[in-house]
């Protein structure tokens, strides 16, 4: 590009309205992007999307922000419970299920995963015995 063309280019610009303009009138009164509030739901449904997209790190994160939000719900734990169970370590994962069986003895799920954990790796098991 020319140097005489620079000031032809910025003339039209200016007189158009042009980039500057629509940039100005949108810096003078940004939109406000609305997010989704972060809930134990959202995190543990963005920690399920991540087990399954074989980003087992990003899952524990995820399900680990969920208890720290609500340290009181045992699905938490199960959660996390799950994502190690998935990951093949069944002694973290039984950690986790007894918590939430710590916070509800009858939390099905927990007693499922437990039972299911404790007949197909035998060993140190937790609350829920076959």
């Amino acid at each position: 590009m020319t140097s005489r063309l620079i000031p032809a280019l910025a003339v039209l610009l200016i007189s158009t309205g042009g980039c500057a303009g629509a940039w100005a009138a949108t810096a003078k009164h940004p939109k406000p992007v609305a997010e989704p509030p972060v809930t134990v739901e959202s995190l543990l449904s963005q920690a399920h999307d991540a087990l399954g997209k074989g980003d087992t790190e990003r899952a524990v994160r995820l399900a680990q922000s969920a208890i720290v939000a609500d340290p009181a719900r045992p699905t938490s734990y199960v959660a996390l419970g799950d994502i190690y169970a998935q990951a093949g370590q069944a002694d973290y994962a039984r950690s986790f299920y007894d918590e939430a069986l710590g916070i509800d003895p009858a939390e099905p799920n927990a007693l499922r995963a437990l039972a299911a954990l404790n007949r197909d790796h035998p060993g140190n098991t937790a609350r829920a015995n076959p």
